[in-house]
């Protein structure tokens, strides 16, 4: 694994900073209507992706994902700016306004989604890291899904097939205890849900998903064990959300003081705690990294909100369509 050094501990700071106040900006223009739809926010959990980049290979290593997806593909390297205006439906999207906030996706530097069937991306995932193995490359493919996609069937049949064929997948949990609204003891016997992959055999274990150095030092693990063609890991990353399960949500199912209690272990402070505790930066240092973020949410929003919508030619012109298509008549 690339060593966690100071700068490591101030980057982290800085885009951690930039994610949540990127979906922290999201949530007011929502409530304008700026942003329509389904919005699910990543707040609290940013440790989870911050510690995977930094033991990822971001020239060729991949990363599929579940519809909380707006800031894994700034992570791998996209134009926030054109995220942002993904979310508002404009032209200059990352998927041309089409797609929208759970359809994020970016070819170019490997991250395949955003996908809003729940567990939908789990097969997905392993299918691109079959691709991989198949081809004879030494990428890896970061598979994210979320407690409650665990209790999908398509989780064991991609289990078993990552497992008989050894492929170079690394299965992710971001485990924030409540699934869309129903907490995990309630949907099964267990709450260890690392668990399920010791029935295959597979590598399996439960991380602290608060602390990104514990992340990288995991998922480093387990990404190297996949690019030797051991095979698949899997990772439960408990972590915990903010915000509800998306912007609709009353959260009646637990109490504020439990979010209280959680936002104690918030690990953009705990990263900050760790930078003045050992003197890397001073508070001047951490006031421009501040202003930095701010003024790129401003240059996000203000590309988003200028950007032309789409054609309805654009949305025509992405269907797919054969004229010579078998068993069915040409003319009615």
């Amino acid at each position: 694994m690339k060593k966690i050094t100071k700068q490591t501990y101030i980057d982290w700071y800085e885009n951690m900073l930039f994610w949540r106040k990127f979906e922290d900006k999201l949530a007011q223009v929502y409530i304008n209507q700026k942003v329509r739809g389904f919005l699910h926010l990543y707040n609290g959990q940013e440790a989870v992706l911050a510690g995977a980049l930094h033991a990822m290979d971001l020239t060729k290593d991949k990363m599929i994902t579940a519809y909380r997806n707006h800031v894994q593909p700034i992570g791998m390297g996209v134009d926030p700016k054109r995220v942002m205006a993904e979310l508002y439906g404009k032209g200059t999207g990352t998927s041309q306004g089409l797609g929208g906030s759970m359809h994020i996706f970016s070819k170019e530097f490997r991250f395949y989604g955003g996908h809003g069937i729940v567990g939908g991306q789990i097969p997905l995932g392993a299918g691109l890291a079959f691709g991989d193995k198949y081809k004879g490359n030494d990428a890896v493919t970061l598979t994210y899904m979320g407690d409650g996609a665990t209790r999908q069937g398509s989780l064991h049949e991609t289990f078993n097939l990552a497992m008989l064929w050894k492929l170079p997948v690394v299965f992710c949990v971001e485990n924030n205890g409540y699934a869309m609204g129903t907490s995990v003891a309630r949907t099964a016997n267990h709450t260890d849900i690392y668990k399920l992959g010791l029935g295959y055999e597979m590598p399996s274990k439960a991380v602290d998903g608060m602390k990104p150095e514990v992340v990288a030092k995991e998922m480093d693990e387990a990404i190297q064990r996949a690019r030797r063609g051991d095979g698949p890991t899997f990772l439960e990353i408990r972590t915990y959300r903010y915000r509800g399960h998306s912007m609709s949500d009353a959260q009646h199912y637990r109490t504020k003081e439990e979010v209280a209690k959680k936002q104690e272990e918030d690990p953009i402070s705990y990263v900050l705690h760790h930078i003045y505790k050992n003197k890397w930066a001073t508070e001047a240092d951490i006031k421009k990294i501040d202003k930095r973020v701010k003024d790129l949410v401003s240059e996000c929003e203000k590309f988003a909100e200028e950007s032309p919508y789409p054609e309805k030619n654009v949305m025509y012109d992405t269907v797919y369509e054969q004229k010579d298509y078998p068993f069915l008549p040409h003319k009615l």
